[in-house]
């Protein structure tokens, strides 16, 4: 591939005035957190909330009269079907996206709206690869890669060019490592080119979620399997571009994993610290500083959060679970005889040890429990940790048999 750092110019120009230039911010907490001064671009505040559509443009833009007329098809799980179908709504461009069957509903509702066909084939993007070259030839469809295309990395690319010079801009020296998901490596690719020619002694580290590191296994001259549910679906590849593994290899320092624990606590973190919602590919690299925080300590670290596009029911989840992470809600499973106000009892030791009832469920039918007691499952709202502890060593000295439910979410 020959994309350079004019190619990505040109791309900048071409898509500037129909895109966010989103922010790029110092995080104070998370540089607390980490041991690392954190700045974070936003591409969770593009239109379509996430950097695809940068990528997505630069390629429409220069289709011919003739591929416009006929349209383009796309094959993707969400944040390259929106950018594509929403430019070209734009542009008046006739869109099918190709989408496996297991994508969030949001992305597909999405798509939809911005009036492109959705057709959904399959469990992941490439069981419905030959459906979409199929549907391609039939139709004389142009199809837009979501990352092995000189214009896709190109307009990617221009995420690295807004960061570096909105740094300089701001009167600050500029960034020692750029931390980037991986999927196909469209991203990593545009911005490891753009960063070269800006700042060749930038670090550049990519990341993916761990039980999709086809990139790291690429590299090494191996092959893997890659199954499994992953809260980052938007990076969860099972093989880097023919064209952007040679980019990666030639400008990346290094690629590194991340678990499902981490992406989904720097997804928390995102949400309770900058106020912003992030999807679990956007989060990953955030995940990365929480994964490796001695390899990131004291240096200026850039962090892409890609993307937004995160279900609303999946977000309750992460948040909720994180505040039984953090000790803030706890469920607390209580043994008691079966007479009455015993559960009074329960109730009066929590309020005076400070927690707070959020809901009671009374077992009394289940095999497991003694014919003559009474399982109490009771939500409290606490402080941390340590409260939670205090109310459990009030129970027992009261004499009842307790125990925490769920404690290592």
């Amino acid at each position: 591939m020959s994309v350079t750092i004019d190619h990505i110019r040109a791309a900048h120009a071409r898509i500037s005035n129909q895109v966010e230039r989103t922010p790029i911010s110092h995080s104070a907490t998370l540089s607390a957190i980490t041991g690392a001064a954190v700045f974070v671009k936003f591409e969770n505040q593009q239109f379509t909330a996430s950097f695809k559509e940068r990528g997505a443009l630069n390629k429409l833009s220069q289709l011919t009269d003739a591929e416009r007329a006929a349209g383009v098809i796309a094959i993707s799980a969400g944040n390259h079907a929106q950018g594509v179908a929403y430019h070209a709504q734009r542009l008046g461009i006739p869109a099918t996206i190709v989408m496996p069957e297991t994508t969030p509903f949001n992305k597909v509702s999405h798509t939809r709206a911005f009036g492109a066909k959705v057709v959904l084939v399959g469990e992941t993007i490439a069981d419905g690869i030959a459906e979409a070259d199929r549907l391609a030839e039939s139709g004389g469809l142009t199809f837009v890669h979501p990352f092995d295309d000189e214009a896709i990395v190109a307009g990617q690319g221009t995420v690295g060019i807004e960061m570096l010079e909105d740094m300089a801009d701001q009167g600050l020296d500029g960034l020692d490592v750029l931390v980037v998901p991986i999927g196909g490596g469209g991203l990593i690719s545009g911005i490891s080119i753009a960063a070269r020619a800006l700042s060749p002694s930038i670090e550049i580290i990519g990341v993916e979620a761990e039980l999709y590191a086809s990139t790291q296994d690429a590299l090494a001259g191996r092959t893997g399997q890659y199954k499994g549910m992953t809260v980052a679906e938007g990076i969860a590849v099972k093989s880097p571009g023919e064209q952007t593994l040679p980019i990666i290899r030639d400008h990346v320092n290094h690629v590194m994993s991340v678990s499902e624990d981490q992406i989904e606590r720097a997804i928390g973190l995102y949400f309770n610290v900058e106020k912003t919602v992030a999807e679990g590919a956007g989060a990953a690299s955030l995940a990365a500083l929480l994964a490796a925080p001695e390899r990131f300590r004291g240096k200026r670290v850039g962090v892409v959060l890609s993307g937004g596009n995160i279900d609303a029911r999946l977000m309750a989840m992460v948040i909720m679970r994180g505040l039984i992470r953090d000790g803030q809600l706890a469920r607390i499973r209580v043994v008691t005889a079966d007479i009455p106000g015993q559960l009074a009892r329960v109730a009066q030791i929590i309020g005076d040890a400070r927690g707070n009832i959020v809901e009671v469920e009374h077992q009394r039918l289940l095999a497991d429990v003694a014919l003559k007691a009474a399982d109490l499952d009771i939500t409290v709202e606490t402080r941390d940790q340590g409260h939670v502890d205090e109310i459990m060593r009030a129970l027992e000295s009261a004499g009842f048999e307790a125990s925490v439910l769920g404690r290592e979410v």
